[in-house]
């Protein structure tokens, strides 16, 4: 059974939702997928909804981009749609962060996905509800809708965590948050020769700094790893539900960033969690030791990572 929202009531949210912001490219049934379970979230109808859709990097991709476009031309179910068409193609990283800038220059918070997230139905009251209660907690920089497949300890009490790793997954931040980010590459340079930092950073699964080294490289294009970094710098933490309201369908490899990667297939649940005990949450080092665990490399990639770019 769902949780009545405590601090203050649907109706007095739905007049002040956080807007949706979708990013989309050249995979139309993900994109159906997507946008129907979207649509059957309670809170839709009451949602603006904003349509980023790049534009195709070569002549392979044009029929699929102009498919997606099909689909998302005549959008209902929502209170607004409203779709910018890019004319070059600017690649996911860039997609995300101006489109995510532009949103929240205009609104305190925003909501974010991608073409490949299937949703609960209660996934926009959580979003709305934690945006809404985390806002002035200074150190949650994130919220998420996704959790990650680990065990929680039969002890924790809390149906929130709080968790070093951040999420794309169906996630939500403030703009004064948002705004706070450096997506300048001098600015994580530091990390080159600092073991040390090297070490916070990889708190959240030993996968990031390789990460965040490559994309310094131009080997990846990835402004969720800068995100990563950015938080991480401000010490600051990522909000998750104990249980998953987003489950990714992209991990099938069918995506430009996206490889097959069965350990993070998660079940989705309709669930609602209890707000109450917001503000006493700390971080649990035992859910946050089985995050960097499942976010761990093997121990072969860690030795192509220490010949590629002497990190291990």
């Amino acid at each position: 059974m769902q949780r009545r929202l405590t601090h203050f009531s649907l109706s007095a949210m739905s007049s002040n939702l956080a807007p949706i912001i979708l990013f989309v490219y050249n995979r139309p049934e993900h994109t159906r997928l997507a946008i129907e379970s979207l649509k059957n979230c309670k809170l839709a109808s009451k949602s603006i909804l904003y349509i980023f859709s790049d534009a195709p990097k070569n002549e392979n991709n044009q029929e699929q981009v102009k498919s997606v476009r099909k689909q998302i031309s005549n959008l209902n179910g929502f209170k607004e749609v409203i779709i910018e068409y890019a004319k070059q193609n600017k690649g996911l990283a860039k997609s995300v962060i101006e489109g995510v800038s532009s949103i929240l220059e205009k609104y305190e918070s925003a909501i974010i996905l991608e073409d490949d997230l299937l949703l609960s139905e209660s996934f926009l009251e959580y979003m709305n509800k934690a945006l809404f209660e985390a806002k002035s907690i200074d150190q949650i920089f994130t919220v998420s809708g996704y959790s990650f497949p680990v065990k929680i300890p039969t002890d924790y009490k809390h149906e929130l965590y709080l968790g070093f790793r951040s999420s794309s997954w169906g996630w939500g931040t403030w703009a004064a948050k948002w705004m706070k980010a450096n997506w300048e590459s001098n600015y994580f340079e530091d990390i080159l020769s600092n073991r040390k930092l090297q070490k916070r950073f990889n708190r959240a699964g030993n996968d990031y700094t390789p990460m965040l080294i490559k994309q310094l490289n131009g080997k990846i294009d990835s402004w969720a790893v800068r995100w990563a970094y950015n938080q991480m710098m401000n010490n600051a933490y990522t909000l998750f539900p104990k249980k998953s309201l987003v489950k990714n369908i992209g991990l099938d490899g069918s995506g430009t960033h996206s490889k097959k990667r069965k350990r993070y297939v998660v079940e989705l649940n309709d669930f609602m969690p209890d707000f109450n005990s917001l503000n006493e949450l700390e971080l649990n080092e035992e859910i946050n030791r089985r995050i960097k665990k499942l976010n761990s490399l093997s121990i072969y990639r860690r030795f192509r990572n220490f010949i590629s770019f002497g990190i291990y």
